[in-house]
C-alpha cells in the first residue's frame, strides 16, 4: 500500500476510523517547513509496510479538512496519530 492522501470525510471514516488495523495519520499542511521535513519518512514507511494489510499510512491536510484537524483537536503541526480501529492509541505533536 501506499501512502494514501485524503481528500474527504467519508474517505476518513474508510480509510481510518472503520480500519481494524492500524493506521498512522499524519496531519499537515503545504506551508508547514517541519511538515514537509516528515514527508519522505511517511512515504518510507508506506513503502516499508506495502504488503502489510494490516497498516496504512495516511496524510490529512489540515488547510483542505479543518473539520477533521477540529475533530482531532489539532493545534499545531505535524501531527501523527497512531489509531487503531479509530481509536487514537498515541500522538507525537
Amino acid at each position: 500500500m501506499s501512502l494514501v492522501e485524503i481528500t474527504s470525510t467519508d474517505q476518513f471514516k474508510a480509510e481510518v476510523l472503520n480500519f481494524p488495523g492500524v493506521a498512522l495519520v499524519d496531519f499537515w499542511a503545504e506551508w508547514c517547513g517541519p511538515c514537509r521535513m516528515v514527508i519522505p519518512v511517511m512515504h518510507q514507511l508506506a513503502d516499508d509496510n506495502a504488503a502489510n494489510p494490516d497498516v496504512k499510512i495516511v496524510k490529512v491536510n489540515v488547510d483542505n479538512h479543518p473539520e477533521l484537524a477540529q475533530a482531532f483537536q489539532i493545534s499545531s503541526i505535524p501531527a501523527v496519530f497512531l489509531m487503531k480501529a479509530g481509536q487514537s492509541l498515541e500522538v507525537i505533536v
